[in-house]
């Protein structure tokens, strides 16, 4: 299911100089506030195709700062777009960069093919040539956003050309905004057969901003006992309607795997999570639940939250990254193995995983959990949905924590056609840009874990504006 993501919400911030306010009053065109105030109320116009804009008025002095700050905290902006619109008085940009909180900046110079005159002998032309002086107020602020030690990403075009840049800054600043507010829920706990997947719980919340809470394997069992066979019977035979159920997929099975994975939904509605990050091969949720849920409930998407499996926290904010950053249906998967002669690696993951994109139902089908249909569980090979990855263009990307840093990895490969083949897992054929085997030396050398979050699409250079405006280290192949 792709949503309709709601707006990012941007202020703007427009700075005039008070010395040429008044100046051209009563020329042909106005004068400077008047010629101003009509660019600006064109390119906020423009800017909301983009973002839900948050304006002030143009900034002059402290007090309309003061007042523009004031607004800005009030309305709670992902992040603010500052642009210069002719030589300014630079106090108020000063006092700006000083007193705002740690929003993500944008510093944006339209700039036009040519000057709207011919020379400054007319007073109107002259008037006209201060104010479109913008590169010259964005110089003399440039120097105090490096004293003040603030990351500003910086954008120089016209707006049709700066317009797909600023839209992945704003939904960027609009995709940290939600991180730094989400709820994550880890059931029952981390993978202790993965080390390496750990990330510190406290650096999460104080660095970047979800907050944890650890659900144990004995809330989900009575948010299970909730589930009453009515409701149970008809989800699996929705899923029945909607995808191929195989021939020797037991029924009393697939009802217990449905009713399993209904109370995951339950679980995530009682905790209001944005992810819930399942360790799904804990020998714990097989002794007290008898089964790994197998499918996934469409109310995450309802609520725009993710479900991951493996206890992974950094693939679940990974994934919830991705699902905020583009409204898609986030995959989840690990390279198995690279096959020289193809140029390919095959990848993929088992438990639940998010295979509802609408457009894919023919490549999703009900099947036996095989890796566990031996074993003495109560539900043993209890059925879950079989997923062969969609073909086109895919993201892989990873979120990890090194010595106090997060950072991301990501790379594209384009996701092959074929036929379910690796039973028990949701997988494709992977062909990378660059030959496989120089592919993985980077990955390897750069250093990660196994787990990969995957969307549809080239998301490198979003998710390059993504890390930079939450400092988080960078690598992209």
């Amino acid at each position: 299911m792709i949503i309709n993501l709601k707006k990012p919400k941007v202020g703007l911030l427009f700075i005039g100089c008070q010395r040429f306010r008044k100046l051209g009053d009563g020329c042909l065109h106005g004068d400077y506030e008047t010629r101003r105030g009509k660019f600006v109320e064109s390119l906020t116009g423009q800017l909301g195709a983009l973002a839900e804009c948050v304006f002030p008025g143009i900034v002059y002095d402290r007090a309309d700062i003061e007042n523009a700050i004031q607004i800005f905290r009030r309305e709670k902006v992902d992040c603010v777009l500052c642009s210069f619109l002719s030589w300014s008085e630079d106090a108020a940009w000063i006092y700006f960069l000083r007193e705002m909180y740690d929003l993500p900046l944008v510093y944006y110079l339209p700039v036009l093919d040519r000057m709207p005159y011919q020379n400054t002998r007319d007073e109107d032309d002259f008037v006209e040539f201060l104010a479109q002086g913008g590169l010259v107020g964005s110089l003399v602020g440039s120097g105090s956003a490096v004293r003040f030690n603030r990351e500003i990403e910086v954008i120089t075009d016209d707006f049709e050309s700066a317009k797909p840049r600023l839209d992945a800054f704003f939904r960027s600043a609009r995709t940290r905004s939600r991180l730094r507010s989400a709820r994550f829920g880890l059931l029952a706990n981390y993978n202790e057969i993965m080390w390496s997947t750990y990330i510190d719980p406290y650096d999460i919340f104080a660095k970047i901003g979800p907050e944890l809470h650890f659900i144990s394997y004995s809330q989900l069992k009575e948010e299970i006992a909730g589930i009453g066979d009515a409701a149970a019977e008809a989800y699996m035979m929705e899923l029945s309607r909607l995808y191929t159920v195989e021939a020797d997929v037991d029924k009393r099975l697939f009802l217990e795997s449905a009713r399993a994975s209904l109370a995951l939904a339950a679980v995530r509605d009682k905790f209001q999570l944005d992810a819930l990050v399942l360790n799904d091969v804990s020998p714990e949720i097989f002794r007290t639940i008898g089964l790994r849920p197998g499918f996934y409930p469409s109310s995450f998407h309802e609520h725009n939250a993710v479900l991951v499996p493996e206890g992974d926290l950094g693939a679940g904010i990974m994934t919830y990254l991705l699902r905020q950053l583009t409204g898609k249906n986030i995959n989840y998967a690990e390279p198995f193995y690279m096959e020289k002669a193809t140029g390919t690696f095959a990848a993929g993951h088992a438990g639940p995983h998010d295979y509802t994109d609408y457009r894919c139902r023919h490549l999703v089908r009900i099947s036996r959990d095989t890796r566990f249909a031996k074993t003495s569980y109560k539900y043993a090979g209890a059925p879950f949905a079989w997923y062969r990855i969609s073909p086109g263009l895919k993201t892989f990307a990873h979120f990890s924590e090194v010595n106090g840093r997060f950072k991301i990895v990501c790379f594209t490969a384009e996701s092959l056609p074929g036929e379910h083949a690796l039973c028990s897992y949701c997988h494709s054929d992977f062909k990378p840009e660059i030959p496989v085997t120089e592919l993985f030396e980077k990955v390897i050398k750069t250093g990660t874990t196994q787990h990969f979050a995957v969307v549809e699409g080239d998301l490198r250079s979003e998710l390059a504006v993504l890390a930079k405006i939450n400092n988080f280290e960078f690598y992209q192949y």
